[in-house]
């Protein structure tokens, strides 16, 4: 049960972690382990399918870097591999005068971060491409797209297996032990030994760094997204994907109209804090997930920090009506009537202790193991990119 490198956690950048390891350095002994009994399980399993080009994210940062790149290689990679993708195009929109030197910002951004195509709207111009939008100025965003990302990461499990790489279901990392020059893994399935160790935990990332003998910089705090769905007969008021011009006053960026790979339209999402790392409903509760929160010094410094969005997204939460105001400031003419309760999503949102949000992409590196602690949007898009950065720090290392 030796290997040269072992990847705890079988979501999309885990599996992307394996796979760029395989493509550098095939002789190496692989093994990808995983502690549901099917991969992506999780945050991938459950993401909108958006393929995000870049244009929120500040210029130089982890985020903008990666998602440039990591598109063009994502879609590549569905394009050789037959997987459903789509570059749809989105368009970001300002409905009222306060909105318009943020969307100017966006657009200074996009420009900066390389995005092509880009384009300013007038309302006629909203129109042409989503006739039901509402808003007085927008950006159109042709290089924006959307991709079924369990199909990536079904294709990607299967790469792995053929070429030498091993995966293990039903498989929960308890310890990471030093031993020597190597690391013992510890698991419901019996022990393993390896060289090199990552960790590409999400909803338990910050436990797994723990599992290690460290202690975690940052604290993942569980926020559920949820959505609706636009019944099938009005779903002609969205063409593809409309996005409104986020405030940053406030740490999310609010709900919107999503186009999915295999039809349909979404809504949403919300933020709220969920009861468990894992709880997609409100009736969803883990005592220990919701007692580390509770007691976490950060969120009560973040909630104070916001308290009226707090409280609105739970409000929101639970009136559909609240809800439906929110989506027509983008499209008017959607009605409560229009909406059917949907999925939700647990964004896996690592918070430091002075209650600030982990906004960039975070990695916590030592001897022999390297943990992602953070990996927010558009981890899932750069995933191909982030798993070769990732592997060029392991082959560092092993080599």
């Amino acid at each position: 049960m030796n290997y040269d490198a072992i990847i705890v956690g079988g979501g999309i950048v885990g599996l992307a972690t394996a796979y760029r390891l395989q493509e550098a350095k095939p002789s190496l002994k692989i093994l990808l382990l995983e502690k549901e009994s099917k991969l992506a399980p999780h945050q991938t399993g459950n993401n909108s399918g958006v393929l995000h080009c870049g244009l929120y994210y500040k210029p130089g940062s982890e985020k903008a870097k990666l998602s440039v790149g990591g598109l063009k290689e994502m879609v590549a990679f569905c394009r050789e591999h037959g997987i459903a993708h789509e570059i749809c195009g989105k368009i970001v929109v300002a409905t009222d005068e306060s909105e318009l030197s943020r969307l100017e910002n966006l657009w200074e951004r996009g420009n900066a971060n390389g995005l092509l195509g880009l384009r300013k709207l007038n309302l006629q111009q909203i129109k042409e491409i989503e006739p039901h939008a509402a808003g007085i100025a927008a950006i159109h965003v042709p290089q924006e797209g959307i991709v079924d990302y369990p199909g990536v990461c079904e294709k990607l499990g299967e790469l792995i297996r053929k070429t030498g790489g091993e995966i293990k279901l039903n498989t929960r990392v308890q310890k990471i032990i030093s031993d020597g020059s190597e690391k013992i893994i510890e698991t419901s399935a019996g022990n393993f030994r390896a060289k090199f160790v990552v960790t590409c935990g999400g909803l338990q990332a910050d436990r797994l760094v723990k599992a290690a003998g460290q202690k975690p910089t940052a604290k993942i705090v569980p926020f559920r997204g949820e959505y609706y769905q636009i019944k099938k007969e009005r779903q002609f008021l969205v063409r593809n994907l409309i996005y409104p011009v986020p405030d940053p006053k406030f740490p999310f960026l609010g709900v919107h109209f999503t186009r999915l790979i295999h039809g349909g339209i979404e809504a949403g999402p919300n933020a709220v804090l969920a009861f468990a790392r894992e709880g997609y409903k409100w009736t969803n509760f883990n005592a220990r997930d919701f007692a580390e929160s509770l007691s976490f010094p950060g969120l009560w410094k973040f909630l104070f920090k916001y308290p009226s969005i707090a409280g609105y997204e739970i409000w929101r939460s639970l009136s559909k009506s609240e809800f439906t105001r929110s989506l027509q400031k983008l499209v008017p003419k959607i009605q409560a009537s229009d909406l059917e309760t949907g999925g939700a999503g647990v964004r896996a949102q690592a918070m430091t202790w002075d209650g600030k949000l982990v906004e960039d992409f975070h990695f916590e590196e030592a001897k022999g193991i390297l943990h992602v602690v953070n990996a927010p949007s558009p981890a899932a898009t750069a995933s191909l990119a982030i798993g070769k950065k990732i592997s060029e720090r392991a082959l560092a290392q092993l080599n």
